[in-house]
């Protein structure tokens, strides 16, 4: 909405763009991993392309139209850019992402129930003891008996719980505005932004920078959530490498290519993927299935305010949880790898940005090779994904 996008419109544009780039996913890659706009992309859409560079929102769609076939040209057989680079990324730093997305999902969870606020003088802090708190608390505690009990759905059924306690909570006025109760369960589409994208505005120079960093933003978001849920569901070839990766990438460049003309910020691989996986998800299936779940939502748009934040919240942090596991995996006496891992952990969510810890991740792991004589151990493609790391902190 601050950058002047019609609501209902980029709502139905939202939809739209998850049930179409899931459905692709799904089929295509075979892989149980689900798209829509990320938040990351929203936030560079609105506040850098519209907010700061003075683009109409027209043109920033047109801005994200380009980056996709930017992205889908580094991702064709021969060139694959993506997939070399999928395949340099360190052990250590593949191993700390994953795990760094975990810890970023449980904040992002804790902020969304109104757990943790910010604070001037530490930063972030406990909101403090309040109805919302209990909610979050019995969702959590309900999802993970269930989980301890090996229930399936039990991430569904603790959303379900939450739910319904918010209501009763509402009800007798324990908690205000959680749950919208709409006036009609019925809604028709709104199509104000599909096909309003402009390109001539967007042709320059100087929105070259931009699309440059939207373009490898995207980039780095998606490697780290195929690498992650690939680890998670142990759909991973021998070197680590997450399987059917070229298709993957091929995928998601063509989700974030269909996001302009549909009317929607880059659309990218969900992490949130992670709780189809702990359902049992292994294959496109999964992907398949959430899409057609998306699509009832054109017109029944109003129910999205039944679930509240808070109820959603518990699962967030639980599938934190799972990535964390990763973190099994690696060699905590070589701290050569350990150290790379470590900051890409800390850098997503202290940063609130997935890129961000993925590029300090590179970074320092090509840094310690150099300094400990190991420069040979560093392929060309890491240090072509070194030079980009290092021109998109700057941009």
């Amino acid at each position: 909405s601050d950058a002047g996008v019609p609501a209902n419109g980029a709502l139905f544009a939202t939809v739209l763009i998850a049930a179409i780039s899931s459905i692709i996913m799904g089929l295509y890659a075979n892989l149980p991993i689900a798209l829509a706009p990320g938040m990351g992309l929203n936030a560079f859409f609105t506040y850098t392309l519209v907010l700061s560079m003075g683009l109409s929102w027209q043109q920033a769609l047109g801005a994200v139209f380009i980056s996709g076939i930017g992205c889908i040209i580094i991702s064709l057989p021969g060139l694959n850019l993506r997939e070399a680079i999928v395949r340099a990324v360190p052990t250590g730093v593949r191993l700390g992402v994953a795990a760094g997305i975990g810890l970023f999902l449980a904040l992002i969870g804790m902020v969304n129930a109104g757990v943790i606020v910010a604070n001037p003088a530490t930063v972030v802090g406990f909101a403090g003891f309040s109805p919302n708190f209990v909610l979050f608390v019995i969702g959590l505690v309900v999802a993970g008996w269930l989980l301890v009990k090996k229930v399936k759905g039990a991430l569904l059924i603790g959303i379900l719980a939450a739910t319904a306690l918010a209501m009763i909570f509402q009800a007798v006025g324990w908690v205000e505005g959680a749950v919208f109760y709409p006036s009609s369960l019925v809604a028709l589409p709104s199509f104000d932004t599909f096909l309003a994208m402009d390109l001539r505005g967007v042709l320059t120079l100087a929105v070259l920078g931009p699309v440059f960093a939207l373009l490898f933003t995207d980039m780095f978001d998606s490697i780290s959530t195929f690498m992650a849920v690939s680890k998670v569901a142990g759909l991973q070839e021998a070197d680590g490498t997450p399987k059917n990766v070229g298709k993957a990438l091929m995928a998601d460049s063509v989700a974030t290519m269909l996001s302009g003309p549909v009317g929607s910020s880059s659309a990218t691989s969900y992490i949130e993927s992670a709780a189809g996986v702990n359902a049992g998800g292994r294959s496109g299936l999964t992907a398949v299935v959430a899409g057609l779940l998306f699509l009832p939502f054109m017109f029944f748009s109003p129910l999205l305010g039944l679930v509240p934040a808070v109820a959603t919240a518990p699962v967030l942090v639980l599938v934190g949880l799972f990535m964390m596991s990763t973190l099994k995996d690696l060699d905590w006496n070589d701290y050569g790898t350990v150290i790379p891992a470590f900051v890409a952990l800390i850098a997503i969510p202290f940063t609130y940005s997935i890129t961000t810890g993925i590029v300090l991740g590179f970074i320092v792991h090509v840094l310690l090779k150099v300094l400990t004589g190991k420069i040979s151990e560093v392929p060309l493609i890491l240090w072509v994904v070194f030079a980009l790391s290092v021109v998109l902190l700057l941009i």
